[in-house]
């Protein structure tokens, strides 16, 4: 969690610094080959120097950031949820708890999808 503290440490809320804490140490737990980093100021995991997701806060919500072909393989279940997305990103709302089950499946899609992908972002895009 050290590449997380001062990010951390800049989220006035409690309650949202405790839960984004919470994510991002499940993360590191349920993954432990990924590399936590912070890059444009937003904490996010690579594996093999490629990105696989990415978090950010928000006033409502916990946006998670899988790319676009994150969201398009998984927008069903996404919504079957109960959470919103964008093309680029899922809102978690702060109120609701972390259906980490799917985030698990996101993850691993992830890691599985790009485990040959040479570059930071997916080349390809949906």
């Amino acid at each position: 969690m050290e590449a997380f503290k001062a990010f951390l440490a800049k989220i006035d809320n409690p309650q949202h610094r405790e839960r984004t804490e919470e994510v991002l140490a499940w993360v590191l737990k349920k993954f432990p080959n990924l590399k936590p980093r912070i890059a444009w100021n937003q904490p996010m995991f690579t594996d093999h120097g490629t990105f696989i997701i990415g978090f950010s806060t928000a006033m409502h919500h916990l946006p998670a950031s899988p790319e676009q072909a994150g969201i398009l393989h998984f927008s069903d279940e996404i919504v079957k949820s109960g959470y919103e997305h964008s093309k680029m990103l899922i809102r978690f709302p702060w109120d609701k708890p972390i259906d980490y089950k799917l985030l698990e499946k996101i993850i691993q899609f992830n890691i599985e999808d790009k485990a040959d992908c040479a570059t930071f972002w997916r080349k390809d895009t949906a």
